[in-house]
């Protein structure tokens, strides 16, 4: 009799019940992060709010699309992992800086689409990169990504930055109630229920603002039932050179993070992502980047936010994030119903965040536990990238008097501390040691004997 061969948990297909559950947890979680840059890049320029609304709603929409291109992957295009797909905080300064100098939002529509194409054309040289990703890497890396994600969970869980209440006990104390919430479900609830622990914790931690005046839903009434956007909707792109060239440096930083995220998910999924796997990741990032540029949007990148949710809930299935880049391109089309989920308060998002961006780091840990610190150099390493990594998180304008490009690399932790990691690996495990060293660093000392 013909035995039907196991499916990998990565291509299972949960019940209809179990994808909207899930697919809406991953939504919640990634929501704020979604929206904020084209909040960010239309406040600067100075946008109506008609306009800041129709980025947003673009921004959804394509959102959604390059989730299911990730997720669900055709041809070349497509890791097939369980990958959300977000705007690229790395581009915000570049963008802000060509949207009120450099020729507006049709200036960076131009470089957004040249630097999808250029992402398409790097993929497979990245791919073949992936041997410089040794655990001791790709561990550092993940630490990072969780350790630098933890601040933005703060600065929700005090009330979301430039509140008039930030750092009030109230919000903190709701921060701090939606956490033992997730805590506590996913001590104590049934399989099922822990599984979506964060989405318990997010509505119950709603339910419980309602009350105490944390929500605003005036925005669902304004908001209009249908909205699509339309291609070039601000005038056609403008392809400016200083424009491009800064995009240029912004898609090399974006491919750096993404590689760090992909590796993540391939790890805790139990799917490592071989180089050409990576490649075509890589690919349906530029893909998207160019719908990006032709639908009103902005660069698009792996969302680390929701790398935490995979394994704090070990939902493995990809087609669960696909779920949730369906639920996306909804609430890019109907405007009313991502007026409702914006309305959820910073501080619940917050203390649900805590706890998913921890998870990131302790995954880190986890992976660099398979590594052998005995004899090597492989602990400075660690050390110096997540120092180098850490800086800017920790005093944002280190760099503030540096050339533009060097801030686009420099400002995101984690491409700083990736690039760091696998320089000191290459530095410390490939190149030839000093005389009297064995591969990977000097010979442990022989430890004395000991009798009885």
């Amino acid at each position: 009799m013909a035995t039907t061969a196991p499916v990998h948990p990565v291509d299972e297909v949960p019940p209809v019940r179990s994808l909207a559950a899930f697919g809406l947890q991953h939504v919640l979680a990634m929501y704020a992060g979604a929206v904020a840059v084209p909040l960010i890049v239309g406040g600067a320029m100075k946008l109506s709010p008609a306009d800041l609304a129709y980025l947003i709603t673009a921004d959804l929409l394509v959102c959604g699309v390059a989730t299911l291109i990730q997720c669900v992957g055709f041809w070349r295009f497509g890791v097939r992992l369980p990958i959300m797909q977000g705007c690229t905080f790395a581009a915000v300064s570049p963008m802000v800086l060509i949207g009120t100098t450099g020729g507006g939002l049709p200036a960076i529509y131009g470089s957004v689409i040249v630097a999808g194409l250029a992402i398409m054309l790097l993929a497979p040289v990245f791919g073949r990169l992936l041997r410089f990703f040794p655990p001791l890497v790709t561990g550092t890396v993940i630490l990072i990504i969780g350790v630098s994600l933890l601040p933005v969970a703060g600065n929700w869980a005090a009330g979301g930055v430039g509140a008039q209440d930030f750092g009030e006990p109230r919000n903190l104390a709701l921060a701090g109630f939606v956490l033992a919430v997730v805590v506590g479900v996913q001590r104590f609830a049934p399989p099922f229920l822990s599984r979506i622990a964060v989405l318990i914790g997010i509505a119950v931690g709603l339910a419980a603002a309602v009350p105490f005046g944390f929500t605003d839903f005036g925005g669902v009434g304004d908001a209009d039932w249908l909205g699509i956007s339309t291609p070039f909707h601000f005038g056609a792109p403008s392809f400016r050179a200083s424009a491009i060239v800064s995009m240029l440096v912004v898609a090399l930083v974006t491919m750096t993070e993404t590689t760090g995220d992909l590796i993540a998910v391939g790890e805790m999924t139990d799917r490592r992502v071989e180089p050409r796997a990576l490649a075509d990741g890589l690919r349906a990032d530029g893909l998207s980047t160019v719908l990006g540029g032709v639908f009103n949007t902005f660069p698009y990148t792996a969302f680390a936010q929701n790398v935490g949710l995979v394994g704090m809930t070990r939902v493995r299935s990809r087609w669960v994030v696909a779920a949730a880049g369906g639920i996306l391109v909804l609430l890019g089309l109907l405007p009313k119903l991502g007026a409702v989920v914006a309305a959820v308060p910073a501080p619940v998002l917050g203390g649900a965040g805590l706890v998913m961006f921890g998870t990131v780091a302790a995954s880190g840990l986890r992976t660099l536990a398979e590594v052998d610190f005995k004899g090597n150099h492989n602990l400075t390493v660690v050390a110096v990238s997540v120092a180098v990594g850490m800086l800017p998180v920790g005093v944002p304008t280190v760099y503030e008097k540096f050339p533009d490009w060097f801030q686009t690399v420099m400002n995101s932790g984690i491409s700083a501390g990736c690039l760091t990691a696998i320089v000191l690996n290459l530095l410390f495990n490939h190149l030839p040691g000093r005389p009297g060293e064995r591969e990977g660093g000097p010979a442990a000392p022989e430890a004395p004997t000991v009798t009885a």
